[in-house]
């Protein structure tokens, strides 16, 4: 028999919960992603400043960028 996966055993216990509870669950777990989102980006965010301040960020127009590319 196949091993029923972590995934499939906490859904299992998750339908066990009665339905108010399930409701709760979905949105705590839909803070907590868009909690790990906001996270995420605020590290996109100090990565790309930290990019900028160091030079690493091409400026200049679109003319500038297809010319970089082409040499």
């Amino acid at each position: 028999m196949a091993q029923v996966s972590k995934l499939d055993q906490v859904l299992e216990s998750i339908e066990m919960l009665p339905l108010e509870d399930q409701e709760v669950l979905v949105e705590l777990m839909q803070r907590r992603l868009v909690e790990r989102r906001r996270e995420e980006i605020a590290k996109h965010i100090a990565q790309a400043q930290a990019d900028y301040e160091a030079g690493k960020v091409f400026r200049g127009t679109v003319e500038d960028a297809i010319a970089e590319l082409r040499a």
